[in-house]
């Protein structure tokens, strides 16, 4: 009897943690306020709610609320996924459903467990679920997961996503359910009654639709059938039958059931590949013939497509109410047809009397559903995608749900009228894999749905489908594998198993069935394992054999387990159990639908499991008869690392059937009833694990040893759980009973063991019992019949793969000495006497203690599987990468895929970084690896195992270190694994990683920048990884600008302006504040006027406004500046308005202070003065957003003003924002709102905006928008529109920027016929002309941008011609092409005649001709444009187009541009520069300025050939002619002849000029310039000059020192559109050039600062950084030195940047490459990451660099061990482990006074690791020292230390061997490591010398010897790398001569060098003892 019931519970394992479970979501709902107060307000009427007698009103709906929702409950659970790694977090979330709340919750457990999300929709929900939709990245095809929650009413879904977007998408049809798939949401419409009457003959309506993305329309999934003869046959899935029952993401598979045939199948998901695509399209489109499959057709092809013209507001005609307005009824009423439109439309409309004659409308008009889809607040995404399946085949809900959109009121019919419309493209495909086969003979019934759909794979790792039958009990399992492309699965056998309900256990790889009988069984895959017992719940077995007495048993109790009432349910029943009698299945009892347990004949009274639900990782929930539920966990296979492994490696080996019989086996007693603690489960193992092979433990000693770890009684363990007093007396029969008990008589007691089994007690103790049980004793055989016996070979080889793969890990070693006692008995067993002795040497003193071996019978030894790949000689990898140091040839080392992932990386690693083999980690793996092969496994096991690292592998072709380091972190290996690593065997990665942290490669990916230690770049990487994910974000930098509080600074807009880099640059001076006072325009100026005598109080008066005039032009022209200054320096706040510092136009008077003010009445002000004005003020403050900045629609209509007078402003903040591109982001519908109100400022800045954010990229929207206000590019006939003439200037404008650099030939033709667009009659294009003839030459420069002569198509233009006839006149060509009749009748009020009018399209075209032939060197044109020879023809120039002409031809011959002033004044021509006949009649104003003009123009030529150049040539160049001017303009008499105007304007060009070479750099020189001219405001300085001079300001500290200009094609026709030399003379002037062009300056700045910051205190610093430039015809390559924050160069100059050291780790970005990655460190604020080499202090500190550590180390090598505090470390390295450690370690304290040397050596180590640069380091430095000292001590008791010390010194050996020049990369350079190898060698050497026998014995192959000589001997071989001599002392020994010897030795392996120190003893045995003595041991 006790025999059975040990089996009994054997097979029986007990559930862990029980718990009840209530649904957190339930009890957060009872609190929840929103759920009530929405139902209530449907309940009821308002009028009710709030009458007197409301409260018992409320009351009663409460109840119903809460009755309701009881009813509707529902939740599903998942395992928890957040951004932190799988094995860091476990945790469930659960999805809670009632009502119209959906609870998101996350925790471990009910009690513990948070609200992440909680939602309240309006209506009923049907359905909550998880969903990933994939959301497609930019151009590549990568694809990013966004994580959501589908909430599913009746008229649509609601997506909320993690990220917190929010949609909602309008179902056009009732669903019946959606499913989470791969790639969306699968909807199942609902087959309503009228679907099979409308489709009867034609083709059904399709039934599953796909939505891919919240924005994606709803699209018909087609299906792909396995059919015999229609292989290629794909239809919409349209089968009404059809019902999903499952979907899965991973792998992609729906299943399906078919409810007539009663089939399951299984589909694979994907998306439809394109010749699937067309042949659907193609099948639906044919008409089938009958006018019904005409209809069926047409649905799908437009009735899916709805009516697209609603989208359009002025579509045709009867757009208004949908084409169905007019339409009668084409089908007969006794068609099916009719009969769905009545039935759709009743449900709608109660009553409608005229439905036979037409179609009514909806209650909403269709105009108003069309007018709401098309405002941008509704979250539709478009009408068509909403109204798309019309009401025709389903009707809404007849209460209309606000969120839906009603659909427009077309019926099916219409669809035969419209068949031309393209149907609905499908997205998905569902591919037939699999479906049931029926049964034969139809005895059964038609199986029912599947209730329960899951996947699980058993322990095995094969995989299944299983689907719950309920009406049959059964649960069908279909295993099914993965082919080759993994998008195929293909299905196998099918398993049924007997049972009532099943969930799947996912990380323990089984499954709970729940069996008719009520009992809980566990399967893995479809093998039974065991039992499973619930404590304190009652298996039915028991309840129902004896339910009488079971009566009283109190119900309640068993809820809360912890207190299970009564002793009966403590009772363990052993009668009861095994009795499987009585189980519940009668033969009388039918399967049916009621739950069969009420068919018996009485009412049970313990509650019984009736169904089990959410199952996540290893938990369940069983739900119990009485209601209530319990949450229980099934135990996992193991918990030890240890023994996983182990099970891993079986697994792996083993058939796979074996493999399942021990791990059922282990599993069932690993987990019996109160199964073993933590730390005996290893014992359990062995015990497990060596009976299965056939030994007897009870009789080996050592494995006798390992029971008494803890009580294997079942009964004793699972009482200590239970708070139990009462026993009873069977449990003591039981006892007696026990296997335990006899186990305890059989055996001698001893004490307990310590399981690590190192001690020496375990020693002194086996050896005692040896002693007992001789080795000779005949018990110790083998039972060969025991089911692991043939394969004891295989298991021990991987087994030791196993052992050697724990020995490269720090954290797992300690567990190798428990392997190491069960792999020595069987080596032993196995006769592989070399195993046994590596393990004796890895374990000496341990191994020395086993001796008995186990015989196997010679005749059945041959039943072992012997395996080709256990060979005599163990390999060891430790000894393999030794041989691999010493470079030798190296076998190919043996591993496990996916379990000794260690080896194998290590094994790779050597190869690749010691050998020397660039293909070992991809080609020639197998070089160096074998992999063992089960003959069973598939390669996606190992997939399995690897933890994949985002990194892509490229084959870098760098050296060997960096392919190391890269391929390191693809494989997934971090600094934390590399701490794992035993010292030794890390040396050479670590030394690796010091390489390439000296040099890394500026385009590593984080991991690899995290994994050598650079944070600098980690924090680099990092930033460009964000950037890539999120264009969002603005640099986190803290650079952010200091808040100011002084009342005064807030207001001017300059604020932002970061202080902690501008106080780098300019650190010596308070330049910048200097320029925030020249442009501050928002406080009142000082007016001083003094009073004289005669002057009455009114004149002085006026005389101070007038003042106050002159000042305001300064005033007003100050924005222009500012905007420059502050570009792109803000972010904005989202909730906030963007502050706008107000013009501030009015005065104050000394000495009282008084207020000046214009509008007092006393002098004229001109009209509207100030409204260009406020415009620049608000370009200016909008110009301050960063182009990082978070800025959309809704924010910028948020900034619109209130008060009208600010509209201008609004307007330049417009323009601003398209300048910094985020104008894109506003809606087109604002865009035509804006237009449409006709304000003309508004207007030119927003269509200057749109341009520029779409610069280049020939939109058509914009095109139109353009277009629209440009008559010459309107039809013909088109009406007359009333642009203001301002608007048309930026419309063409904006053509030119819209369509820059395209060559577009039909704007090009347009454009070059408007610079000469003649007056028309009507006063029309009379004013102004000249500024929209500069606009057309200026756009169609841009048009044309750089392409010279090679304009594609446009010869028949004559381009260049005709311009050159615009610059010098001659006669009017007719007008070709759509304006020919604009222009007939000529102008009422100008009369020009037939020529051109060359005032006014000379500059345009000239500039047209500068812009195309930009940087040409096209020398034929630029002769065109050289100033006349003769005086006669100067005459007959303007001046000023000779500054235009030259500046012109100066850019055409660009590479001819010289920075000096000989170059200048080579333009001037020849006449001006000889010396002058006094007899000719020269004007001298004409030559004079003449001359002046040419100067100015080639000035601005060179300003923009070196623009942002920072070039002191050309700067000084510069300066030198504004010092000319400045002279010329000082002396009347000069100044009067050429003019101070003429003069003026010059200067102000040469400054333009001046501050665009300068820009960004705010030179003090050009400063002083501008600040003298900020304040000249009198006399001729007007409102033009005022801004030249500030904009001059503005660029030269542009952006605040962070930006500068470019010099790229674009950026030069921004600069000639900006800086066009003709400035306004007031501030109402538009005549010669749109004062708006002066903000497209901005278009040509780029960031080119370069900010370093230090990546420990995140603060900007300085720093050395060494820039090459390429070499160009002008210069060879050069590197100059610059000290950062600077100011690069243009980047295409240059070759490399670099960080110099000393102070800073170096840093290289090669820009030969790729100048993209340094790109966008400059478009991120510049922030380059720097790091502090230890030892250093920053510049700012220590200017000189003679502060630093090694700066007093210089003068004397050891001095600076001996000089080095540990106190000072603190101020050399930031690295708190450092810090530490000098704090404990290397500071003398009370205690430690006898231990000086240590901390002397503490001090030493620390100090060579901060100066070499390599704190890692410490840790290796301390365990050599550690080694070596317990090597000296002769306390080691494994020799592991010794095999990484001798690692240590043939990584040093080698690399020695290498020469000199390789020793400064090494990492240990120091002379530490000299001494330590030393000490080693006397050490071994001083143990030789006295026992030299030991050492002879062993190498006869003598016993080993037991005292503690076996450790040092150990030791010694180990070190001395000599092989197992067993077999072969007969060869070293006895040789006669050192040649002889050393042949031999070689061909063990034995190095030299350790040869050498055997010599006296090999060769003295030979000779006898006493030449010994004589032989000399010095030379060695």
């Amino acid at each position: 009897m006790s025999e059975v019931v040990y089996e009994e519970t054997a097979t029986m394992i007990a559930a862990g943690e029980l718990q009840s479970f209530v649904p957190f979501g339930r009890e957060h709902c009872r609190n929840h306020p929103n759920a009530f107060n929405l139902q209530l307000r449907e309940l009821q009427p308002a009028s009710e709610l709030w009458s007197s007698d409301g409260a018992a009103g409320l009351v009663g709906s409460l109840q119903e609320v809460s009755l309701q929702e009881r009813e509707r409950e529902c939740w599903q659970l998942r395992k928890g996924c957040m951004g932190v790694r799988e094995q860091d977090m476990e945790f469930e979330e659960e999805l809670y459903t009632a009502g119209t709340v959906v609870v998101w919750s996350q925790g471990s457990r009910p009690q513990a467990s948070n609200v992440y999300k909680a939602f309240t929709v309006d209506s009923p929900v049907q359905q909550a679920l998880w969903c990933n939709f994939a959301v497609p990245q930019n151009k590549k095809d990568e694809e990013e997961l966004e994580q959501t929650v589908c909430i599913v009413q009746s008229s649509c879904i609601n997506v909320h996503t993690v990220t917190g977007k929010d949609f909602i998408s309008p179902l056009p049809f009732q669903v019946s359910n959606v499913w989470a798939t791969k790639f969306g949401l699968l909807l199942e419409r609902k087959n309503t009654a009228t679907d099979t009457q409308i489709s009867a003959p034609g083709e059904p309506l399709p039934t599953v639709f796909s939505m891919l993305h919240p924005l994606d329309e709803i699209a018909p999934v087609v299906c792909k059938p396995a059919g015999v003869f229609e292989g290629s046959h794909v239809q919409y899935a349209s089968d009404p039958t059809m019902k999903i029952v499952f979907s899965c993401c991973q792998p992609s598979v729906v299943v399906s059931y078919d409810t007539v045939k009663g089939i399951h199948s299984v589909w694979a998901l994907r998306k439809v590949t394109p010749d699937e695509h067309s042949s659907v399209l193609r099948c639906t489109a044919d008409p089938v013939g009958t006018p019904m499959g005409l209809m069926a057709s047409g649905f799908l092809t437009s009735h899916l497509r709805n009516i697209s013209r609603l989208d359009s507001p002025g579509g045709s005609g009867a757009a208004g109410l949908g084409p169905a307005a007019g339409t009668s009824c084409a089908v007969g009423t006794g068609s099916p047809l009719h009969y769905s439109v009545l039935h759709s439309h009743q449900s709608r409309m109660t009553s409608s009397p005229g439905l036979h004659s037409r179609v009514h409308s909806p209650s909403i008009s269709n105009m108003a559903a069309l007018s709401r889809a098309h405002s941008p607040g509704m979250a539709t995404p478009s009408f068509s995608g909403a109204a798309r399946f019309n009401a025709s085949f389903h009707s809404l809900s007849p209460r209309g749900h606000h969120g839906s959109l009603p659909s427009p009121n077309s019926t099916v019919n219409e669809t035969v009228l419209v068949p031309e419309m393209e149907p609905i493209v499908p997205d998905l495909c569902m591919e037939q894999l699999w479906s049931e086969t029926v049964t034969a003979g139809g005895h059964r019934e038609m199986s029912s749905q599947a209730s329960k759909v899951f996947l699980t794979s058993d322990l095995c790792e094969n995989r299944y489908l299983c689907f719950l039958v309920e009406s049959h009990q059964q649960l069908r399992c279909v295993k099914f594998i993965e082919s080759n492309d993994s998008s195929q699965l293909i299905f196998a056998s099918v398993t049924t198993i007997p049972a009532k309900d099943a969930e799947p256990l996912q990380n323990i790889d089984a499954m709970l069935v729940l069996e008719a009988c009520g009992s809980l069984v566990l399967y893995t895959g479809i093998t039974r394992v065991s039992k499973v017992f619930v404590p304190g719940l009652l298996s039915p077995t028991f309840s129902l054999t004896n339910h009488l007495p079971h009566r009283s048993t109190p119900v309640e109790n068993v809820s809360t387990p912890a207190n299970a009432g009564g002793r009966h349910l403590q009772r363990l029943d052993e009668a009861a159990m095994p009795s499987p009698v009585t189980e519940l299945r009668g033969p009388n009892i039918k399967y049916h639908e009621a739950s069969f347990l009420d068919d018996c004949t009485f009412q049970q009274a313990t509650p019984y499991i009736h169904a089990l639900r959410d199952p996540v990782c290893n938990r369940v929930t069983l739900e119990l008869s009485s209601g209530t539920m319990l949450r229980i966990s099934v135990p996992e296979i193991a918990t030890s690392e240890l023994v996983r492994k182990c099970l891993q490696a079986i697994r792996f080996i083993l058939p796979k059937e074996a493999a399942m019989k021990v791990l059922v086996k282990w599993y069932n007693i690993y987990n019996a009833p109160g199964g073993p603690s933590a730390h005996a489960e290893w014992n359990l193992f062995v015990t497990c694990f060596m009976t299965l092979m056939g030994y007897n433990t009870e009789r080996l000693t050592w494995t006798r040893n390992l029971h008494f770890e803890v009580p294997l009684s079942p009964v004793i363990a699972a009482k200590k759980a239970r708070p139990s007093d009462g026993g009873s007396d069977e449990d003591w029969d039981y006892l007696l009973g026990s296997h335990y008990h006899r186990q305890m008589n059989s055996q001698p007691l001893c004490g307990p063991v310590d399981s690590s089994g190192s001690n020496n007690t375990l020693i002194a103790e086996t050896e005692g019992l040896s002693s007992a049980s001789s080795p000779s004793s005949p018990s110790l055989k083998l039972d060969s019949s025991a089911p692991l016996f043939p394969h004891i070979p295989a298991l021990f080889y991987v087994l030791h793969l196993l052992y050697q793969e724990l020995q490269l890990d720090e954290l797992q070693r300690a567990r190798a000495s428990s392997l190491v006692c069960l792999l020595q008995q069987l080596a032993r067993d196995l006769q592989l006497e070399d195993y046994v002795d590596l393990y004796w040497r890895d374990y000496p003193s341990l191994i020395s203690g086993f001796n008995e071996s186990c015989l196997i019978d010679q005749a059945v030894f041959g039943q072992m599987q012997r395996p080709s790949y256990l060979r005599p000689e163990p390999p060891c990898v430790l000894g393999w990468l030794c041989c691999c140091l010493r470079g030798e040839e190296v076998p190919p080392f043996p591993y496990l895929p996916g379990i000794c992932q260690r080896t194998r990386l290590l094994v790779l690693s050597y190869a690749l970084y010691i050998a020397g083999d660039e293909n070992a980690t991809s080609t020639d793996a197998s070089k160096y690896l074998i992999k063992l092969s089960a003959g069973q496994k598939s390669r996606a096991s190992e997939q399995h195992f690897r933890r994949q690292s985002s990194v892509k592998v490229q084959l870098s072709t760098g050296s060997l270190a960096e392919q190391l380091v890269v391929w390191l972190t693809s494989e997934g290996f971090t600094l934390k694994d590399l701490e794992s690593v035993p010292f030794g065997v890390a040396l050479p990665i670590r030394e690796a990683i010091y390489c390439c942290r000296e040099q890394p490669c500026s385009d590593w990916s984080e991991e690899v920048c995290l994994l050598i230690g650079r944070q600098d770049l980690t924090k680099q990487a990092h930033k460009m990884t964000l950037a890539k994910s999120k264009a969002s974000v603005g640099s986190g930098l803290s650079l952010e600008p200091p808040a100011t509080t002084e009342p005064d600074e807030e207001e001017d807009g300059m604020s932002d302006i970061i202080q902690e880099v501008t106080g780098l640059i300019w650190s010596q001076d308070l330049r910048v504040q200097e320029v925030r006072r020249l442009l501050q325009s928002s406080r009142p100026v000082r007016v001083s006027v003094v009073q004289l005598p005669e002057v009455s109080d009114h004149e002085y008066i006026e005389e101070k406004e007038n003042k106050l005039l002159q000042l305001c032009q300064r005033t007003m022209a100050l924005p222009v500046g500012r905007g420059l200054f502050t570009l792109f320096s803000y972010h904005p706040v989202p909730t906030e308005p963007l502050p706008v510092p107000k013009l501030n136009l009015t005065g104050r008077a000394p000495p009282r202070n008084t207020m000046v003010d214009l509008n007092s009445g006393n002098i004229d002000v001109p009209p509207n003065m100030t409204s260009w004005p406020s415009f620049h003020n608000g370009v200016a403050a909008g110009l301050k957003i960063a182009p990082a900045s978070q800025v959309d629609s809704a924010w910028i209509a948020y900034n619109k003003p209130k008060s009208p007078e600010l509209a201008n402003e609004y307007a330049g903040f417009l323009m601003a924002l398209g300048l910094n591109g985020h104008l894109t982001k506003l809606a087109t519908l604002n865009i035509h709102d804006y237009l449409t109100k006709g304000h003309e400022m508004t207007s030119i800045g927003l269509l200057l905006g749109v341009s520029s954010a779409k610069l280049g990229t020939m939109d058509m929207s914009i095109t139109r928008l353009l277009s629209i206000h440009i008559p010459a590019l309107l039809p013909p006939t088109s009406t007359e529109l009333d642009v203001p003439h301002n608007v048309q200037v930026a419309a063409v404008i904006g053509i030119g920027l819209v369509y820059q650099g395209t060559g577009h030939r039909h704007n090009a033709e347009v454009l070059l016929s408007e610079i000469g667009r003649p007056p028309g009659p009507e006063m029309e294009y009379c004013t102004d002309r000249e500024s929209y003839s500069l606009a057309a030459g200026l756009a169609l420069g841009m048009v044309c941008l750089g392409h010279g002569s090679n304009l594609i198509g446009m010869t028949d233009l004559n381009v260049p011609e005709q311009l050159y006839q615009y610059m010098v006149g001659g006669h009017r060509r007719a007008q070709a092409g759509a304006n020919r009749e604009r222009h007939k009748s000529p102008s009422y009020q100008i009369k020009e005649g037939d020529t051109i009018n060359v005032d006014v399209t000379c500059p345009g075209a000239t500039l047209a001709l500068a812009m195309i032939y930009l940087k040409t060197n096209n020398r034929s044109i630029a002769d065109w444009l050289k100033p006349p020879d003769t005086w006669f023809l100067l005459d007959f120039i303007k001046p000023e187009f000779l500054l235009l002409r030259t500046l012109a031809r100066c850019i055409i011959m660009w590479d001819e541009i010289l920075p000096n002033t000989e170059w200048v004044k080579s333009n001037i021509p020849q006449i001006m520069r000889g010396t002058f006949d006094p007899s000719e009649d020269i004007n001298m104003e004409t030559m004079a300025q003449a001359q002046d003009y040419i100067t100015a123009g080639a000035c601005m030529a060179l300003g923009l050939r070196f623009a942002g150049s920072a070039n002191s040539d050309a700067f000084d160049c510069l300066y030198e002619f504004a010092r000319t001017f400045m002279k010329i303009m000082s002396f009347a008499g000069t100044a009067a002849v050429t003019g101070y105007y003429n003069l003026q304007t010059g200067l102000s060009m040469i400054l333009l000029a001046m501050s665009m070479v300068m820009s960004g750099t705010g030179n003090l020189k050009v400063l002083q310039l501008c600040r003298f001219f900020h304040k000249r405001t009198g006399g001729e300085m007007n409102y033009g000059f005022h801004m030249a001079h500030h904009m001059a300001l503005g660029l030269l500290f542009l952006g605040g020192g962070r930006y500068t200009l470019s010099t790229s094609n674009s950026a030069i026709a921004a600069l000639l559109c900006a800086l066009y030399p003709h400035f306004p003379a007031h501030s109402t002037d538009n005549r010669y050039h749109l004062q708006a062009l002066r903000h497209l300056a901005v278009l040509a700045a780029e960031p080119r600062l370069l900010v370093p910051v230090d990546v420990d205190s995140l603060k900007p610093c300085y720093a050395l950084l060494e820039v090459t430039y390429k070499e160009t015809k002008w210069y060879d390559e050069t590197t100059v030195e610059l000290m950062a924050p600077t100011m690069l160069p243009e980047l295409h100059l240059l070759k490399r940047v670099k960080v110099k050291g000393p102070r800073y780790w170096e840093l290289s970005v090669d820009l030969s490459k790729e100048t993209q990655h340094l790109k966008s460190i400059l478009s991120r604020d510049g922030v380059l990451y720097v790091k502090l080499r230890a030892g250093q202090l920053p510049y700012k500190d220590d200017p000189q660099g003679w502060k630093s550590l090694l700066a007093s180390t210089v003068n004397h090598r050891n001095s600076g061990v001996r000089a080095f505090k540990p106190e000072a470390i603190s101020t050399f390295t930031s690295e708190p482990a450092l810090v530490s450690f000098a704090e404990f370690f290397c500071k003398p304290s009370e205690g430690m006074k006898h231990r000086e040397d240590t901390l002397v050596l503490f001090s030493a180590m620390l100090y060579e690791c901060v100066t070499q640069e390599c704190p890692e380091m410490l840790p290796t430095y301390i365990a050599i020292e550690q080694a070596v000292g317990a090597l000296r001590r002769g306390d080691l008791q494994q020799t592991f230390p010794l095999w990484q010390m001798r690692l240590v010194v043939e990584l040093w050996d080698s690399r020695g061997l290498q020469g000199p020049a390789n020793h400064h990369n090494a990492l240990l350079t120091s002379e530490f490591l000299i001494v330590m190898k030393n000490m080693v060698d006397v050490a071994l050497d001083g143990w030789l010398k006295d026992n030299s026998s030991v050492l002879r014995s062993y190498m006869r192959g003598e016993a080993l010897p037991k005292d503690a000589q076996s450790t040092v001997l150990a030791c010694f071989l180990v070190y001395r790398s000599i092989p197992c001599l067993r077999n072969t002392h007969t060869h070293l020994e006895g040789c006669g001569s050192l040649g002889d010897l050393l042949s031999r030795s070689s061909r063990l392996g034995i190095p030299l060098r350790d040869l050498l120190r055997l010599l006296p003893l090999l060769l003295g045995s030979a000779s006898g003892p006493q030449t010994l003595q004589g032989f000399p041991l010095q030379p060695f």
